[in-house]
């Protein structure tokens, strides 16, 4: 009998490279607050990869509650500029603020997965990506945050590069998959081991 898989998320990308993998499963989006949560462990002195794997981790145990028998995903991502965690912009301002401060500088994505079952964690892995930011001129990021801004908003260091976000970068080190807010690859690999998905 194949365990039901559950996505503990609202993202709606992260719900579409399972469906478009072809990988049966539903959704339960949790109630975390993130915020205190980042705070709690900024304050501690956690690096950015920790954080990432705790929020990962917290939403699939807080779903894999209510799911006894299930297989419950959590994933998180955030970007480590210079030791730095920067989350999703909260206003325009911040937006612009951080990415001229990232403005031909290099940064990371740190994607977590984790997962749960019957309330304990069973697999875990963080992915990471490095990007190197073009130089950009105040008035063209100015512009970009103006024209994305709603769908900037949504996305951790204020851009989406599958969108104009693309063009702020010289280059890209890692998995595509990775930068979308999965370690989907490892993922599969998983999920073929236990029967998730026929191979």
């Amino acid at each position: 009998m194949t365990v039901p898989l559950i996505l503990a998320s609202g993202s709606a990308i992260r719900a579409q490279l399972l469906e478009n993998a072809a990988v049966p499963f539903t959704k339960d989006v949790p109630r975390v607050d993130e915020e205190a949560v980042k705070a709690a462990l900024l304050a501690e002195g956690a690096p950015p990869r920790d954080i990432a794997d705790a929020l990962a981790e917290m939403k699939a145990r807080k779903i894999s509650d209510k799911h006894p028998g299930a297989m419950v995903l959590g994933c998180d991502q955030v970007l480590d500029f210079q030791g730095r965690l920067l989350s999703k912009p909260d206003s325009p301002e911040t937006a612009l603020a951080e990415l001229k401060q990232m403005s031909g500088q290099r940064h990371m994505l740190l994607s977590a997965a984790v997962i749960y079952e019957n309330g304990q964690p069973v697999w875990r892995h963080v992915g990471q990506v490095r990007l190197r930011m073009r130089a950009l001129s105040d008035s063209y990021l100015t512009g970009y945050v103006t024209r994305n801004w709603d769908s900037i908003r949504h996305a951790v260091g204020g851009y989406k590069l599958e969108e104009e976000g693309v063009r702020l970068f010289s280059a890209i080190d890692g998995d595509h998959f990775n930068v979308l807010g999965m370690p989907l690859l490892e993922l599969l690999n998983f999920f073929a081991l236990r029967g998730v998905i026929d191979t």
